[in-house]
């Protein structure tokens, strides 16, 4: 019996290495995709990591991540920050938080699980079809915020919905890259302050935050030093096939 026992903990222990390894893999190919794109992080690592952790988890540690990326992106290259697009996008967010951390503290979690796999999949197969650019006023900043905030907040991947605001309002890609981290970070320190007061985030969650950052880092630091070398198309193809994949087995985990 004794032996069984040992071989069972074993089995557990080489599992929870594998689970790790697997972790750190995702943590950095999500933010190599974030230094490349300016954004994406959560699209990949959320469902990725929620096959193997407890999405209540997942979801406040990468938004952590998140706000720590964007507020260095932010911090050096804020003169190219336009401020006046971005912050009719405040209220509506916080709205959107608001709303979402009630769902946190009362959905079931698999639901939550199974809508984000579906969010995934219909946002990936959007992101495939060959649609025109669109343009439009800051009224844009409505919806694009209370979803954002909402959809942020429960799955921590509210950045397309504050990309796709920036867009059609026609500015500078660099100034898009540079307002969408100022912006993200504002939205990440939202929160983040709304998972605390939850108690979503605690010790444990503290302690996980220091394993995950620095394959995170280390990915966004690569990232941002190549995001040059690959063509956007093929780029964006090759995301949205991955993120098909990852709704696709969240729904059937």
């Amino acid at each position: 019996m004794r032996g069984k026992c040992e071989s069972l903990e074993k089995m557990f222990t080489v599992f929870g290495v594998e689970v790790e390894v697997y972790t750190a893999c995702v943590l950095f190919v999500a933010y190599l995709v974030r230094g490349i794109s300016g954004f994406g992080s959560g699209l990949i690592a959320i469902p990725l990591l929620a096959l193997v952790h407890p999405i209540t988890l997942v979801v406040p540690l990468i938004v952590t991540l998140d706000f720590l990326g964007s507020l260095s992106q932010s911090i050096r290259n804020r003169e190219l920050i336009k401020w006046a697009e971005i912050l009719p996008l405040l209220p509506f967010t916080i709205i959107g938080c608001i709303v979402a951390l009630y769902l946190f503290k009362t959905a079931d979690i698999d639901l939550l699980t199974n809508s984000m796999a579906i969010f995934i999949i219909v946002f990936s197969v959007y992101q495939l079809l060959p649609l025109p650019s669109l343009k439009g006023s800051r009224i844009w900043a409505c919806p694009a915020g209370l979803v954002g905030g909402l959809i942020g907040t429960l799955f921590g991947t509210g950045g397309p919905f504050y990309m796709i605001y920036l867009s059609v309002r026609g500015i500078d890609k660099s100034e898009l890259r540079a307002s969408f981290a100022a912006y993200f970070g504002i939205d990440g320190g939202i929160r983040i302050l709304g998972f605390l007061s939850i108690g979503l985030i605690g010790v444990f969650e503290l302690k996980t935050l220091l394993f995950w950052l620095p394959p995170a880092a280390l990915g966004l630091f690569i990232g941002g030093k190549i995001h040059t070398d690959i063509p956007p198309k093929t780029f964006k193809y090759f995301i949205s096939l991955l993120l098909v994949f990852s709704g696709y087995r969240l729904l059937t985990r």
